[in-house]
């Protein structure tokens, strides 16, 4: 691994963008991934190395040989900032040892606003694989989420917490009739329409 590598790699750890978080209520590992946190410009073209270096390197030896599940929090995700892209996520999974694929029993993702289900739910299947795209549950509030993973062994993020009360005082935001920060939501107008699926690059 070069210098440039390593110091990308660092980047993501010092940004807790991706932590290991106990266990979920079936005492699998709990895989924590913070889209606000996430350093995308900082990383800039080294996105997909160094996300794919970090699970290798990083992440996965913390998870061993276990079964384990992921907490996506998608709230205050905004293009071009902290959005890795559809690509870099693709190469990651695709980039894990077939075991590690198994063992990965669900991604939660919270707060996936509407455009977020349009997208996957007609170009999840073309992009993913069956084994990710089935174990896709998603999390409209935090309320759901904790059917699966207790409170006390999840760090929620300010930005979810702030976003998950909006939602309560205004849940027409769920379905993209209203929102306060453009932010909180993907936004169809900010999202690339070409077949390829490197154009595919932001989802948010």
């Amino acid at each position: 691994m070069d210098d440039a590598m390593a110091e990308a790699e660092l980047l993501l750890e010092r940004s807790r963008a991706i932590t290991m978080q106990g266990r979920d209520k079936q005492g699998r590992a709990v895989v924590r991934i913070v889209g606000k946190y996430f350093p995308a410009r900082a990383l800039g073209g080294r996105v997909e190395e160094a996300l794919r270096g970090y699970m290798r390197r990083r992440v996965l030896p913390e998870i061993g040989e276990r079964q384990f599940v992921v907490v996506y929090v998608h709230s205050l995700v905004e293009r071009g900032d902290n959005f890795p892209g559809v690509a870099a996520i693709r190469a990651s999974y695709e980039s894990l040892p077939a075991a590690a694929k198994e063992r990965l029993r669900a991604v939660y993702f919270v707060h996936p606003g509407l455009q977020a289900r349009l997208f996957f739910a007609t170009l999840g299947r073309f992009l993913f694989s069956s084994g990710l795209y089935e174990k896709l549950r998603y999390m409209s509030r935090l309320e759901y989420l904790w059917e699966h993973v207790s409170k006390g062994e999840l760090e929620v993020p300010e930005c979810a917490g702030r976003h998950d009360e909006e939602l309560e005082r205004r849940p027409l935001m769920d379905y993209g009739i209203e929102a306060t920060d453009r932010r909180c939501m993907f936004d169809a107008a900010s999202m690339d329409t070409s077949a390829s699926l490197h154009s595919l690059r932001c989802i948010s």
